[in-house]
């Protein structure tokens, strides 16, 4: 499953490059990108899993960035 999210308050493109290769790092992600331009984040991952993983990529967004949040 392939997602698109907005995400509100990226104010660091090196922080966005961050979040992208932890994300990729994270157990069922096939794919991440996260765009500083666009302040979107797309995320390929298991069906079956992807809830949960999205919950763990919101973790990562807040430890690089505190006050950055996906809108879903």
């Amino acid at each position: 499953m392939k997602k698109k999210f907005a995400l509100e308050e990226l104010d660091c493109a090196n922080c966005a490059a961050k979040m992208e290769a932890a994300i990729k790092k994270l157990p069922g992600v096939q794919d991440a990108t996260v765009s500083f331009l666009t302040q979107k984040l797309t995320v390929e991952a298991d069906d079956d899993k992807f809830d949960e993983i999205m919950k763990e990529a919101a973790k990562v967004i807040k430890k690089i960035e505190p006050d950055c949040r996906i809108v879903m």
